[in-house]
């Protein structure tokens, strides 16, 4: 095989194992969480909980996996953090205690961030390799592609009134074929670069500390809307169906986002674009909750899925360039910077939204801090001499 179609290979497997860990695995709660709250009788507040607890493991699992005791390993890992998020999937189906959705969010959280960490070495790897970075844009999509086919998915269930369970033991279902075809495609681990393994400290920059600042503060603002979006689309009196179209929404427009807003960072700088990026979002959590009918929750879709992906690689391309010789202790900090905003985000919007009644507070807090986010990494650029 040429290198390119390796690449193209190694490409493909990395969009279907982010399909199933990621846009499944960790954002398939958002369509399901109505039906829980509302046949379990879960508060808002229940709801935060669990989905923190979720993206606890997530920095957890993370910071584990940038270390380099798994140098090696990194297929088998991700292969063992694909088989945990399918079978933790079918796992929250066939429960229906509290205890036991902390635990088991927990869990898939950490298996999600070993799938997210080791298959970005093995695929980043190979398609450099080949020169292929504009592949990377293929990888990301991968979430935005498990969204929708998570969204296809609730809409067939709710076509049948099927209950929350069978969301969950679906997602298992589609996430066992997912691991067999990555299995098939992604036959090594990643190429040794034959580089040391240590890395120098971080510089000590204030430019790279605004950037990691600005990475958990993004992390609040998205992470409220990704995890009651269809709640406040339930909230308003939108049918079942519609809830599905907005989340069906959200997944289509997140599957290009990173391929496109690459395009724009080469036009107008990457610090701009994802200053840009999260001013753009800010309209769509606003619009969730400020317009009425279908207009808002659609636009909300549209406009959340269209940024949130491509703000996440855009932030860690920013630090990257601020710190290129420690790649791994950089990610590592970016990642538990943006695990503390995604922790902090859904715990502080259910109680405010179990305060006031409704999300409007919670989502105009979760826009105030994308506005900071995107003020400080514009500020964080780099001066032209």
């Amino acid at each position: 095989m040429t290198p390119t179609s390796t690449a193209l290979r190694f490409a493909i497997a990395g969009m279907i194992a982010m399909a199933v860990a990621m846009g499944i695995g960790r954002f398939v709660y958002t369509p399901i969480l109505p039906g829980m709250m509302e046949e379990l009788h879960l508060s808002p507040a229940d709801a935060g909980w669990i989905a923190s607890t979720n993206y606890l493991g997530y920095l957890v699992g993370a910071l584990a996996a940038a270390g380099g005791w798994a140098q090696g390993r990194e297929r088998m890992l991700m292969l063992v953090g694909l088989g945990a998020s399918t079978a933790l999937a079918a796992l929250m189906g066939l429960s229906d205690t509290m205890v036991a959705f902390l635990v088991i969010r927990f869990l898939a959280g950490l298996a999600s961030a070993f799938v997210m960490v080791f298959m970005a070495s093995i695929v980043f790897s190979h398609i450099n390799a080949a020169g292929r970075g504009d592949l990377q844009a293929w990888h990301f999509g991968g979430v935005g592609l498990g969204i929708a086919v998570s969204a296809a998915m609730m809409a067939a269930l709710v076509t049948e009134h099927a209950g929350w369970p069978a969301g969950w033991l679906w997602s298992a279902a589609i996430s066992a074929c997912g691991f067999v075809v990555v299995a098939l495609l992604a036959n090594e681990g990643p190429l040794a670069n034959g580089e040391a393994t240590h890395e120098p400290a971080l510089p000590k920059d204030w430019s790279l500390m605004k950037i990691i600042v600005a990475y958990g503060l993004f992390g609040f603002g998205y992470v409220v809307t990704a995890t009651f979006l269809v709640a406040i689309v339930r909230q308003g009196g939108g049918s079942r169906v519609f809830e599905a179209m907005v989340w069906m929404v959200a997944g289509l427009a997140g599957f290009p986002s990173t391929w496109l807003w690459q395009k724009i960072a080469a036009r107008i700088g990457l610090y701009a674009a994802y200053a840009l990026a999260c001013f753009i979002e800010v309209a769509g959590v606003t619009a969730n909750v400020a317009i009425s009918g279908r207009t808002g929750p659609l636009l909300g879709g549209l406009l959340l899925g269209g940024t949130f992906i491509a703000i996440t690689a855009l932030g860690l391309q920013a630090a990257r360039q601020q710190a290129p010789r420690a790649p791994r202790r950089i990610f590592a900090l970016m990642t538990a910077s943006f695990g503390l905003g995604q922790i902090i985000g859904p715990i502080a919007a259910g109680l405010l939204a179990q305060m006031s009644g409704d999300f409007f507070l919670a989502s105009i807090t979760a826009a105030v801090m994308l506005v900071v986010s995107g003020a400080i990494t514009w500020s964080a650029a780099p001066k032209s001499p």
